[in-house]
């Protein structure tokens, strides 16, 4: 029957009440019943037959069963099954597991913890597939779904399945126990890897910042030759940066990276200070040209206070200051060329050559300074000394009478290693008063000799405050 657009065609279903009803606990046995129920299912309509059928010859609802203490047998069989269904699948699981793990750990470690590590999951995977081979001969040995299957063959089933399951469930627990000895390796590996990604980037931009800081110095007409060499050379550990931790390792990558985005950095900081740098040359250029010129001028004057000095005093007194004149000449010389050389390096842009060339410089007019100060130094001294010695003698006294108290303080006798050397500071002192009554006195030995016993005394009490922990 064709349908047409105003009649649509619809396939015979019967009546609910033309379908057979089952009875509670009917079970069709023999070949009357087995036509029955092949007759009901003709009867049903077609799309809940073909829903039907299958089920029916799989094993379903029209499995044919041998008595009760089978059916009993079976399902208990059945449920052993799937219970080690449940520990295989379990115990694979946190096998898949645990070996992310250990490929983490030996990703980033190469110690002998994680070595140990290594070996253990081998031996645990022995065990492993032991209990696995177990429970498949018992799941391949055993046809659950037979339908003559005997209770007999069902127990032993479910006894060997259980059995199966028990292992499983033994090798899942040592697992865990090996699983937990795993933290810290396995915490110091995820660390590290959580650091790889950040600090791979981290190089990168920092490398990315010095090349912009070299572009803008070069904009600014600056030289910077040897800060890019300093950044190309740096190229070939970009290079595998970029190939990854899986070609070089974790632990290698992140010391590269760590030192790729250090030095960057510091190629980015000199080129961004490089033009502070050029003005700060330039303004030490002309400073110290001031200065040498300035030092020329007071070269010129130490003549005069060696005349004088030669004429009050006696030889001892100017005779090591002979040589001044001539070596601060000589030095302001030398200063004068170390500074055209670091003005030729300056407009070359060889920025290092022209700082050490400046530090040089700067050295050789401090020298120059000292030994022309020297020379007026001697003089205002010895016109003081010489005027009124009576003020250094007394300077001198107070410093060592001051010392003896502090060595005598909460002590019957002073300790022999603080009173012999302020003893022997006495009679320096004594000693070099009587000098001065010559008719030419040397009072810059007197000076110099002074000077020698006061710094006696000031050792002789920091050795004491020490000793008492500083209460005195």
């Amino acid at each position: 029957m064709t349908a047409t657009p105003s009649q649509p065609y619809t396939p015979f279903v019967p009546c609910a009440q033309q379908l057979p009803r089952p009875r509670a606990g009917f079970r069709a046995t023999g070949a009357r019943g087995a036509g029955r129920d092949l007759l009901a299912l003709v009867l049903l309509p077609l799309p809940l037959l073909a829903l039907t059928l299958p089920a029916a010859f799989a094993g379903g609802g029209t499995r044919r069963w041998f008595g009760g203490r089978s059916e009993s047998q079976r399902a208990e069989a059945q449920a052993a099954k799937d219970a080690a269904a449940a520990a295989f699948y379990e115990l694979d699981t946190a096998q898949r597991d645990l070996r992310i793990s250990i490929e983490t750990i030996t990703a980033v470690d190469d110690s002998p913890a994680a070595r140990r590590a290594v070996s253990g999951f081998e031996t645990l995977g022995r065990h492993i597939d032991e209990a696995s081979s177990t429970y498949i001969s018992a799941v391949d040995a055993h046809d659950l779904d037979r339908d003559d299957l005997e209770a007999s063959v069902a127990a032993h089933a479910r006894t060997e399945l259980t059995k199966a399951k028990e292992e499983l469930a033994r090798v899942k627990k040592e697992l865990d126990r090996f699983e937990e000895g795993l933290g810290p390796l396995l915490g110091k590996a995820e660390t590290q890897l959580a650091r790889l990604a950040p600090a791979v980037e981290r190089a990168r931009q920092s490398l990315l910042a010095a090349s912009n800081a070299l572009d803008a110095v070069r904009g600014s007409g600056l030289k910077a030759d040897d800060l890019a060499a300093r950044l190309a050379a740096l190229g070939p550990d970009l290079t595998k940066l970029n190939q990854g931790a899986g070609q070089h390792g974790v632990p290698e990558t992140l010391e590269r990276a760590d030192r790729v985005a250090r030095d960057a950095e510091a190629v980015r900081a000199e080129a961004e200070r490089l033009p502070e740098r050029a003005a700060e040359i330039d303004r030490r250029l002309v400073s110290l040209r001031t200065r040498a010129q300035a030092l020329t001028t007071r070269s010129g004057q130490v003549d005069p206070v060696l005349s004088e000095l030669r004429r009050r005093f006696t030889a001892a007194c100017w005779q090591d200051l002979q040589h001044v004149p001539d070596q601060a000449a000589e030095t302001v010389r030398q200063a004068e060329r170390k500074l055209a050389e670091a003005r030729s390096a300056r407009e070359e842009q060889r920025w290092a050559d022209a700082t050490s060339l400046l530090s040089t410089v700067r050295a050789l007019l401090n020298t120059t300074d000292e030994a022309v100060s020297a020379a007026g130094d001697r003089l205002r001294r010895l016109n003081e000394v010489s005027k009124d010695p009576q003020r250094e003698i007394d300077r001198t006294r107070f410093a060592i009478r001051d010392a003896q108290r502090l060595a005598m303080a909460g002590r019957h006798t002073p300790d022999p290693r603080h009173a012999r050397p302020l003893d022997d500071s006495v009679t320096r002192l004594e000693r070099a008063i009587g000098t001065l009554e010559g008719r030419h006195p040397d009072y810059w030995h007197f000076l110099t000799e002074l000077e020698a016993v006061r710094g006696t005394v000031t050792r002789v009490v920091s050795q004491i405050r020490e000793e008492r922990g500083g209460g005195a």
